[in-house]
């Protein structure tokens, strides 16, 4: 007996030191910039994503997977905070309206502009911060959309490097946006570039991420592409498609006519603008080549050995617009329809219990990113931090349903409450209704008059929600206080 008292301790010592000596995860999160919900060649539209079908292959695929706002600025504050828009005070977009009819800022007038002034508030825990603890070392490649000034830029936030462009959009390109230069290395703007596409940029700083930390220290990488939004110079024939890499477009059905004119464009007109066939055959050859560049990340990995042990989540920051295919879903990009709310979403991690092949419907958001990726890392949230979401590696593992009952829009006057299958949704008062999501995830039956207790029901947590947003502590940029 007392050789069995030995024996057994030393196998618990042993078990308990080898837990302690296992690595920590890596995390790559790969962001892209309004990506259809069924803009994955694994679903059949003819897209080509042979790096995303092979992550849905070798892990899982979300179905109901929705982001906290249909556009950009807000929804990439909450995935990285872990917050609702309205708690964490980015609940609009950090930019100026006036490019939109033409305005050609010079960079004395940019300079003073909300776009460049405006930013996330500083309180906020964001994601590398939160890791840091932990060991990771953080680097951003891409759009970070947050703030231009120094004291918001991601390297004052937790991260310890970026290499990206700082505002809602730039021509892929040149790196301008308004004609002014909008790349930044760090804290510093860079010119150094221009010329080569964005894509490519990303990739290669990404890469090099992984060549010097892969393997040496546990690393959280977020790759937020800014493809395949449209481009955001201001000529018409530009700006009214996606611009992609030649090679990218050949791969693609030819199309005939590229261009054409139109006489109500919104400035400038009549104008030369892209052609619709022309407008998605471009937004897919952005995609592809984005693909190209998440294969790349995969395969260094890889060959590292190192992808195993490493948390990939893909999705879109919002929902698809210009040449983008949401199917079945109804609306797009800027409304709260489910097309405009609801994205693709891929998780691989076999070593984290993350099965291969499945399709998992559960009822999940990227409020969930932060506390789930707390919880892989070994370490708790950030204390005296409200957060509007939950670990869910127990749903992705299969071992629970998602506790998630409940989530909420609000886009200036647009509103979306889901609670349960339920969906209530309103456009501005110009549309919208109650909707089965069970039963009808493209929003086509509305069930209003039919289900007014289930209206009211839905309507009445929506309030709930209004007020505990309103009571939540202040939030700069845009709340009075």
């Amino acid at each position: 007996m007392l050789r069995l008292f030995h024996w057994l301790a030393a196998l618990l010592l042993l078990l308990s030191s080898s837990l302690a000596a296992a690595p920590k995860p890596n995390i790559l999160l790969i962001v892209s910039d309004d990506q259809g919900y069924n803009d994955l060649g694994s679903l059949g539209n003819g897209i080509i994503t042979p790096a995303l079908d092979r992550l849905a292959a070798e892990g899982t695929r979300l179905t109901n997977f929705y982001v906290s706002w249909p556009a950009c600025t807000p929804s990439r504050a909450s995935l990285l905070t872990g917050r609702y828009p309205q708690r964490n005070g980015i609940y609009d977009m950090i930019r100026n309206e006036a490019p939109d009819y033409g305005k050609l800022y010079t960079p004395e007038e940019y300079d003073v502009t909300f776009e460049r002034i405006g930013g996330m508030d500083l309180r906020e825990v964001i994601l590398p911060a939160a890791l840091k603890p932990a060991g990771y070392k953080s680097g951003i490649y891409g759009k970070w959309d947050l703030g231009t000034l120094k004291r918001f830029l991601p390297t004052s936030r937790g991260f310890d490097d970026f290499y990206g462009f700082v505002n809602t959009g730039v021509d892929y390109f040149t790196h301008r946006r308004y004609g002014v230069p909008s790349m930044y290395r760090n804290l510093e703007p860079t010119v150094e570039d221009e010329g080569t596409y964005c894509t490519y940029l990303f990739e290669r700083e990404a890469l090099r991420f992984i060549d010097q930390h892969a393997g040496e220290s546990p690393f959280f990488l977020y790759v937020p592409f800014n493809a395949p939004h449209n481009s955001s110079a201001l000529e018409p024939e530009i700006r009214s498609t996606v611009q992609a890499p030649q090679k990218y477009k050949d791969l693609y059905p030819a199309v005939d006519p590229e261009t054409q004119i139109n006489k109500k464009y919104r400035y400038d007109a009549p104008a030369t603008v892209t052609t619709r066939a022309a407008r998605q055959r471009d937004y897919r050859a952005a995609v592809t080549c984005m693909d190209d560049a998440i294969g790349k990340m995969l395969d260094s990995l890889e060959q590292k050995q190192q992808l195993d042990n490493t948390i990939v989540i893909f999705f879109s920051d919002n929902g698809g617009s210009g040449g983008a295919d949401n199917a079945p879903l109804r609306g797009r990009k800027g409304q709260t329809w489910e097309g405009g709310i609801r994205v693709p979403c891929i998780v691989r991690w076999p070593d984290g219990g993350v099965k291969p092949m499945q399709v998992n419907d559960a009822f999940l958001t990227s409020l969930e990113l932060l506390p789930s990726l707390a919880a892989a890392a070994g370490i708790a949230p950030p204390e005296d931090v409200v957060l509007d979401g939950f670990d869910w590696w127990p749903t992705l593992r299969g071992e629970q349903p998602s506790p998630r009952k409940e989530m909420f829009w609000k886009r200036r006057d647009m509103i979306g409450a889901r609670v349960g299958k339920w969906k209530w949704v309103d456009m501005s008062g110009k549309a919208g209704g109650l909707y089965d999501l069970q039963a009808d995830p493209g929003e086509r039956n509305n069930l209003a008059q039919s289900h007014p207790e289930v209206l009211k029901h839905v309507q009445s947590r929506y309030a709930n929600w209004i007020a505990e947003m309103e009571a939540a502590e202040p939030r700069g940029p845009f709340r009075d206080f």
